[in-house]
């Protein structure tokens, strides 16, 4: 007889594939609660610049590159005009102070001062000529007064002896009135020549003010025709360097134009121009560090000039002591400019990074060194060296301050 055999039901296929299962649900749990899912790339370290987060003294400052210049320039414009007849010194020669550069020729000048002095010669010749005439009017009315009193002597004698001959009754009324007549015609005769000499000497006087001061405008104007004269001489207004002298023998010269300069070689400056960025951080009085063989110049920025052309302005420095033996006009150096004070703060090195991040984020490298993580982190000021750390990094932290050009937008670098 048969016997009925009962079907297993843990079957070791059965056991096999619920642990299959349960195996592929702990995976797929396990994935979901606590795997990576951040979008990551391999990089090779060797291709990237890591850099050590660090505590320290923050100096905010920059470099700036300066020329060297004299500390004094002084411009050889024409004070009149002319052609060049003779060119006495070229340009990179030294001279001394009234030395004569250039000599000029300018025909309508000389014409103009030979006027000058012509109208001055004729002012002088009339007020010598109107002095003599009013000394002539004096002499002559010295000459007719005295006519006058002696016949005003005689027509009152004449007078006198007639009024007591008419007291006696021995000459006639007519005849007494007469001699009175002429007696006072004689005198109102006289009053009116002083009055007559007294306008003319007046008249004369206020003509010789006149020509006077007339004369001393025209003496002026003729002291100015020579100094302008003179001017077609060009000299040296210093002792220095000079440095160009732009015109040639027979070339024509414009009133006001630039000729040239000369530079004072008694001090230096340098000119130096500034990214525009900073112009409201720049003033006179900033000071400025200049390394020149081995040794550090404290500098001054004692003028800045407020245009700002192709994205740059300029500014001028001085060294606060004497300038360093061995400097040359036109030289070129960098120069550190401070523009706050040193503080201490939390250091980044400056790296490509910040034009991929604008500062807002970096990777920070984890313990370990196998992987880099996004990471927010807030930054302030800059200088050539470091960025300062407000907020995100620590001190010994690693960062990757190359840049992330490469990197897209993955938040873990696989570090390689």
């Amino acid at each position: 007889m048969d016997r009925k055999i009962e079907k297993k039901y843990w079957t070791v296929k059965r056991i096999g594939f619920i642990a299959l299962g349960v195996i592929a649900v702990c995976l797929i749990a396990y994935n979901f609660l606590y795997a990576d899912h951040r979008s990551k790339l391999n990089v090779e370290t060797d291709k990237i610049s890591i850099s050590e987060v660090s505590e320290g003294i923050f100096d905010e400052f920059i470099i700036v590159q300066g020329v060297v210049q004299p500390l004094k320039t002084i411009q050889l414009d024409a004070i009149v005009g002319g052609y060049v007849t003779n060119k006495l010194v070229e340009g990179g020669n030294m001279v001394n102070q009234g030395q004569i550069i250039l000599r000029l020729e300018n025909q309508q000048l000389k014409l103009n001062f030979l006027q000058s002095e012509t109208e001055a010669s004729r002012l002088v010749n009339e007020l010598q000529n109107t002095r003599q005439r009013l000394k002539v009017e004096r002499f002559n009315l010295q000459k007719t007064l005295s006519d006058l009193d002696f016949q005003i002597s005689q027509a009152k004698d004449a007078f006198d002896r007639n009024q007591q001959l008419k007291n006696d009754n021995v000459v006639s009324d007519m005849e007494y009135m007469r001699t009175k007549r002429d007696y006072d015609r004689l005198m109102k005769q006289r009053e009116i020549e002083i009055e007559s000499q007294k306008y003319q000497q007046e008249n004369a006087e206020i003509q010789i003010k006149q020509l006077e001061g007339t004369l001393e405008r025209t003496e002026r104007n003729v002291e100015l025709w020579r100094q302008t004269l003179q001017n077609l001489v060009v000299k040296a207004p210093v002792a220095g360097l000079l440095s160009s002298i732009d015109v040639e023998i027979g070339s024509n010269i414009n009133q006001g134009q630039n000729i040239g300069q000369i530079d004072d070689m008694n001090g230096f400056k340098m000119r130096v121009e500034i990214d525009e960025h900073y112009i409201s951080r720049i003033f006179s009085g900033l000071q400025a560090n200049f390394d020149f063989n081995g040794s550090t110049h404290r500098m001054e920025i004692i003028k800045v000039y407020p245009e700002v052309l192709n994205g740059r302005f300029a500014v001028d420095m001085v060294f606060a002591e004497t300038a360093p033996d061995g400097i040359r006009r036109g030289q070129s150096s960098p120069i550190r400019l401070e523009l706050g004070k040193s503080e201490k703060a939390t250091l980044l090195p400056v790296g490509g990074f910040f034009s991929d991040t604008g500062g807002n984020w970096v990777y920070v490298v984890e313990e370990g060194g196998s992987k880099a993580t996004k990471r927010n982190i807030t930054l302030g000021r800059k200088n050539p060296r470091h960025y300062e750390v407000l907020d995100g990094l620590n001190p010994g932290e690693k960062v990757v301050t190359s840049s992330y050009g490469n990197f897209g937008d993955k938040e873990v670098l696989e570090l390689k």
